[in-house]
């Protein structure tokens, strides 16, 4: 997989460009095991790195333009210059994340200079796997690489590659998705404090697979249900006088309950709760306790459905599904923003054809398609190759 993309990348470099690259630079996907909604209440998350990726081929120009060859997208060529203004382009949003993320570079004062660029990835697009921050964090990369001598961190880098995703793509996502794709290791999850941006790497047992399953149901309401969300969850820290959700537990929750609407209570519990539960999954992780991270899963599952309510019926029959298939031997539940997408699985490695075959057998989208299964490893974060 890796070496077909480092082939297109390199082929489309030479023949665009006429002559090799000299760098190339990578950047993975990734999945959330654990901690739904909990990243914009200033709380807990638990995602690993997939080896699912971003890979660029990058060579120095003597000039100051940047010309990008986007191998996915029919070889289509993008062109700017550092020294005029970098605008987003609305006929092809793909080159809208490699413009932000150098117009944040510049803006910080780093000395770029011109490079040509052939990009490639295997992020599966669509399936909520962060193909977006995947490419954002290759570019701060690769302009990192090439002419700052990685005098950039991967946080500074997944800062900056949030900042672009904000401000230039207009997509106000929170800091998870890229500082796992920028910090995350190999053979481990990462448990990330969303106040503070301090990571902890949490081992994953040896043999346990991480299976992502698409469940090709589209997500229709996710953008006014986020913003819903977020809103409730404001009101809900505003009740309890506190920064954000974060700073309570649930027996202050219940204790000072009085007067907040009943919904809005429910959309907190889901957060405070949430925050405990992966914090708890990432001792049971790091133990290789799967009955008990199997629970925690099955719990944050339930609690997005009944308590957060951004779960669909067809995401809970795949659930449960995976769920039975897999036993007390790891756990299943949705993962990403909600109303449709992926669900994630915990599982040893043995048991996964057993699940694949359960998926195949009994699960079916609304519109008739099966669910697409990927199989992955916790893989390292951003790199030079």
């Amino acid at each position: 997989m890796t070496a077909t993309l480092q082939t297109r990348i390199d082929t489309a470099f030479t023949q665009h460009f006429g002559h090799a690259p000299t760098l190339h630079v990578r950047a993975p996907g990734r999945v959330n095991l654990i901690g739904e909604h909990t990243d914009y209440n200033d709380g807990f998350v638990l995602p690993c790195a997939i080896d699912f990726e971003t890979r660029i081929a990058i060579g120095p120009r003597s000039d100051r333009q940047v010309r990008i060859c986007a191998c996915d997208y029919g070889d289509a060529i993008d062109q700017f210059d550092l020294d005029a203004p970098i605008n987003p382009r609305a006929d092809a949003q793909w080159a809208n994340y490699v413009r932000g993320v150098v117009q944040v570079l510049l803006a910080k004062g780093l000395a770029l200079g011109g490079m040509d660029m052939a990009i490639a990835g295997d992020v599966p697009q669509g399936a909520g796997l962060s193909s977006s921050a995947s490419l954002e964090v290759a570019v701060g990369q690769a302009f990192n690489a090439l002419y700052n001598s990685e005098l950039l961190t991967p946080t500074d880098i997944a800062l900056a590659a949030q900042k672009a995703e904000n401000s230039f793509v207009g997509v106000n996502c929170g800091i998870m998705d890229q500082l796992i794709s920028a910090c995350g290791e190999a053979d481990h999850a990462l448990l990330i404090d969303c106040r503070s941006l301090t990571t902890q790497a949490v081992p994953v047992p040896a043999g346990l697979a991480v299976m992502i399953v698409h469940s090709h149901v589209q997500r229709g309401l996710v953008g006014s249900e986020y913003n819903t969300r977020r809103q409730q969850c404001e009101a809900a820290a505003a009740h309890y006088g506190v920064k954000a959700l974060r700073d309570i537990d649930v027996a202050r929750l219940e204790r000072d309950a009085a007067g907040l609407d009943a919904v809005v209570l429910r959309r907190a519990r889901h957060i405070v709760t949430e925050n405990q539960r992966t914090l708890d999954a990432a001792q049971a992780l790091s133990t290789g306790d799967l009955q008990r991270l199997g629970q925690l899963m099955a719990a944050s599952h339930d609690s997005m459905r009944d308590d957060f309510e951004i779960t669909v019926p067809p995401i809970d029959h795949l659930v449960a599904i995976l769920q039975a298939a897999i036993g007390p031997q790891g756990g299943a539940r949705m993962t990403g923003g909600g109303f449709g997408g992926c669900v994630v699985a915990l599982l040893p490695e043995a048991v996964v054809p057993t699940a694949r075959a359960a998926v195949a057998a009994q699960y079916r989208a609304p519109n008739g398609d099966a669910a697409t299964v990927y199989v992955c490893h916790a893989s390292a974060g951003v790199g030079v190759v």
